[in-house]
């Protein structure tokens, strides 16, 4: 265990600063602080908020997370950090202070993608990923099916959401139905006191000309909205258990059934499914019972792992160092629209110079890293964290 990648990972790409640290697979921190109650009120994420809180609770989250640990910084073989998709501003603060960690601490820096970060997190939990490994990832920004033959260089996106994402989905219909935000984890309570077969709302793009792998909640959204708009124009009561677990079926009866076609159509027998909206009970039990009954094995992390979190950006970043991936460049920038494409960016020069090893030459993680810039073996001599 000694000889795997001790890595830190940062992760602000919307309200959650989280600071994580794992030893190759074995998750060893978590800290998270979150901003959600500053933005309740609002009934969203605000970004100006985010970015704020961000830059507050960053150096008291990574002291947190190192101390948890159990580890000292310059131990660490390398600093991992979102570096998108997610908002501008939250993600300009965490890569800032990534570059700033791993310039004062020497260490190679590692700019990574938010959802194969959210895939790669489950092998903290179930040990390494299958290859190719198929994903659903569901949050409040993205619905996606991706097949991953490699984690680390090569994610394909084999179909998203069109217009509103589950998540966002299950925030606006709790919003309708004056539940607050965010709106998944009171609808899905709400939704075990309810009849999910009272209401049949429909399922988006799945009838025979529609895309395959694609997914749209917009009109199912509206649809609940009328529906319940229509009840207290008539001025009857609106069933919020029953619309609640009705609502909730509609979007995990698509998601769990073109889940399976996808790991049918690739010949994959397994299914990973990562995000916010992952926590959900009910999406895991169908998702259980229908990966039983086509012989596909399901693996889901702990709700915990599945939101946002600096764990899963450490996951991946050990991963890329252990796979001798070139680390990234100094002008490292945040890009709100990073494609998963993407699962890394190594920087302009393809080799990450600001990483002081490799080059090319593969990389030695432990402690015996060949820095080229001495310079930055000055600086971390004496800086306040070391």
């Amino acid at each position: 265990m000694a000889d795997e990648p001790l890595v830190l990972g940062i992760e602000t790409s919307c309200d959650e600063t989280g600071v994580g640290i794992v030893r190759g697979t074995t998750l060893l921190a978590d800290a998270v602080a979150s901003s959600v109650d500053e933005h309740a009120r609002f009934g969203g994420v605000v970004p100006e908020v985010a970015s704020r809180a961000h830059l507050e609770a960053m150096v008291p989250t990574i002291e947190r997370a190192l101390k948890e640990a159990g580890v000292s910084a310059k131990d660490l073989d390398g600093i991992a950090v979102t570096a998108g998709p997610g908002l501008a501003g939250a993600l300009l603060v965490g890569t800032s202070a990534a570059k700033a960690y791993a310039y004062a601490l020497g260490k190679p820096l590692y700019g990574v993608n938010h959802l194969a970060s959210h895939i790669c997190v489950d092998q903290l939990e179930h040990g390494p990923l299958p290859e190719p490994t198929m994903a659903l990832l569901v949050s409040g920004g993205h619905s996606s099916l991706l097949l991953a033959p490699d984690i680390t260089s090569d994610v394909r996106p084999l179909g998203a959401t069109i217009d509103d994402a589950a998540g966002e989905a299950f925030d606006k219909i709790a919003r309708v139905l004056n539940l607050g935000f965010p709106g998944g984890p009171v609808i899905d309570r709400l939704a075990k006191e309810g009849d999910p077969k009272a209401i049949h709302f429909p399922r988006g793009l799945t009838g025979a000309k529609d895309p395959v792998y694609d997914f749209s909640f917009s009109g199912l959204k509206t649809a609940v909205a009328r529906w319940i708009e229509a009840k207290r124009n008539a001025g009857e009561e609106v069933p919020v258990r029953d619309v609640a677990a009705s609502f909730q079926e509609a979007v995990v009866d698509v998601l769990t059934r073109k889940a399976i076609r996808a790991c049918k159509d690739e010949g994959v027998d397994h299914l990973m499914i990562g995000g916010g909206v992952a926590a959900n009970s009910r999406l895991r039990a169908l998702a259980q019972e229908r990966c039983d009954d086509a012989g596909i094995v399901l693996r889901v992390p702990r709700p915990k792992l599945c939101t946002d979190n600096g764990a899963m950006v450490a996951a991946l970043g050990a991963e890329m160092v252990a796979r001798n991936r070139p680390a990234s460049d100094w002008d490292l920038s945040a890009d709100s629209s990073l494609p998963v494409t993407d699962p890394h960016v190594p920087g302009s020069g393809g080799h990450g110079h600001g990483a002081g090893h490799g080059h090319g030459h593969g990389h030695a993680h432990g402690h015996g890293h060949a820095h080229d810039h001495d310079h930055v073996h000055e600086l971390s001599k004496d800086n306040l964290y070391s």
